[in-house]
């Protein structure tokens, strides 16, 4: 009998591993209610995204229905040997630099001010909070008629203090000014999340720095900004996407101008598309433009999967 029982166990020894079967995928209830939206999101998203591949490689005509007509890669050459264009991405990235880096520090120094405030905290939150709560174009609006050379506020400041010229006249004040109302607006979304991430940090940890004496600036250094730079790492995430392809105030108080001072990316990409009609070069510049949100998007992604984040 043990020598039978043995036998057995050997034998199964020598068969190898047990083959399971693979479980076939199971979808609930919740997937079928949810399979119709997901189809649809599906194609509203891959269907234009198609198009616009197509759209790149061909010239696409309007009179008599749309029609396209395959040019090869010559959109795609002229997007690459066109100066202009190049012009336009230089802009882009001066702009997306200036207005991005600005927030991040005045919206860090905004958020360590109220984060001191112990009294009425709420109430100067909600005024500094107003900004972002305007649409852009009210924005551009409001900029457009505070720098205005005849009646605004901001151009009688100006001229009180020796500068007489046109604000959105000169290249150089006019892309400062669009700068500026950029971060008008968007500086307290960095404000608000600092100040979320300014709450995590202990308190014990600062009145200990505090006790021993620590200047500020190295309690800012070595205990709260390692403590919040996830959270800025976050922030910059956000404002760097909407920054790449921001379009609303710069349309409405300088239409690219003065001299195309102001005409970045996002601007030239309109004008080619509804002001030309050259539906196959701006497909051109839109899918450049995509490829490079995705760059910028997948270096923070990567840089908070390394402060592991992403799980």
């Amino acid at each position: 009998m043990a020598h039978a029982a043995d036998s057995s166990s050997v034998l199964r020894r020598s068969s190898g591993p047990e083959t399971v079967a693979p479980k076939e995928p199971h979808v609930g209830f919740e997937g079928r209610m949810m399979a119709p939206g997901l189809i649809l999101l599906a194609a509203l998203s891959i269907v234009p995204f198609l198009a616009l591949i197509a759209m790149s490689f061909s010239h696409v005509g309007l009179l008599g229905g749309v029609r396209l007509r395959p040019v090869g890669l010559g959109n795609w050459a002229r997007f690459f040997t066109d100066a202009d264009m190049w012009m336009s991405w230089l802009r882009t990235v001066v702009y997306f630099v200036l207005t991005v880096g600005l927030e991040m520090v005045l919206g860090v120094g905004i958020a360590l001010c109220l984060y001191r405030v112990l009294r009425g905290r709420n109430v100067l939150l909600s005024l500094v909070l107003l900004p972002m709560f305007a649409a852009p174009v009210i924005v551009g609006l409001l900029g457009r008629y505070l720098t205005d050379s005849t009646f605004g506020l901001y151009a009688w400041m100006l001229r009180s203090l020796g500068y007489t010229g046109d604000i959105l006249g000169s290249p150089v004040s006019a892309f400062a000014a669009v700068v500026l109302m950029d971060v008008w607006e968007w500086t307290p979304l960095i404000a608000l999340i600092t100040l979320a991430g300014l709450s995590s940090v202990p308190q014990s940890v600062r009145e200990a720095a505090a006790v021993d004496g620590a200047p500020a600036w190295m309690t800012f250094r070595y205990i709260i900004f390692p403590a919040i730079s996830n959270v800025l790492l976050v922030a910059l995430l956000i404002r760097s996407m909407d920054a790449i392809r921001y379009f609303d105030i710069i349309w409405v108080t300088t239409n690219g101008g003065p001299a195309d001072a102001t005409k970045i990316v996002p601007i030239r990409l309109y004008e080619t598309a509804f002001r030309f009609f050259d539906f196959g070069y701006a497909a051109a510049i839109g899918l450049a433009m995509l490829a490079f949100s995705i760059f910028i998007a997948r270096t923070f992604v990567r840089l908070l999967d390394t402060r592991g984040l992403t799980r």
